[in-house]
């Protein structure tokens, strides 16, 4: 009998909406995480996230559709941005969970994850490390020995984009 994959995914979510968000279109998590199951046989799914008071929706929508969601508390500054840098929170996940999973499939675009690319890489943990803009990642990331490896999310905008539905004749969605 075939032993089943057990693949684990460790998610960026500023780095992925912000580039999704650059390329024009916008990300349906819900397919998102389907594909990631059914694609990559991804059981489990870290979505890192900066936790901004008033957006409980989003992270309930977000676990629902079947993220883990690890929060990092966010920075307001004066002019009204927000910072809430998840790479260490990443990194550290990932090798709590290292024994866990028998590959990881990272998305980034994020140079300060080079060290553990390389890691999970050398342990033959790496199964993918996914771009979410081709056009504009780490130079880091690009080195020979991760292009096997590297798969980018510029050509899924048909299959992973959000869609608004349209009602239906008797006005319900």
């Amino acid at each position: 009998m075939e032993k089943k994959e057990n693949n684990y995914a460790f998610i960026d979510s500023q780095n992925l909406n912000l580039s999704i968000l650059a390329l024009g279109w916008k990300l349906d998590f819900a397919r998102f995480r389907i594909y990631l199951k059914e694609k990559y046989k991804v059981n489990k799914a870290f979505l890192f996230i900066g936790y901004v008071k008033g957006n409980d929706e989003l992270y309930k929508f977000l676990q629902e559709v079947g993220f883990i969601c690890i929060f990092k508390p966010t920075l307001e500054y004066k002019d009204g941005t927000m910072k809430g840098n998840v790479d260490a929170e990443l990194v550290l996940q990932s090798m709590i969970e290292y024994s866990n999973f028998d590959k990881a499939l990272i998305v980034i675009g994020d140079g300060d994850f080079h060290c553990l690319v390389s890691y999970l890489l050398k342990q033959n943990k790496l199964k993918v490390v996914m771009i979410p803009n081709r056009l504009k990642f780490s130079a880091l990331l690009k080195f020979k020995i991760f292009r096997k490896y590297l798969r980018y999310m510029n050509d899924l905008e048909n299959l992973l984009s959000y869609k608004k539905k349209r009602p239906h004749k008797d006005g319900t969605l």
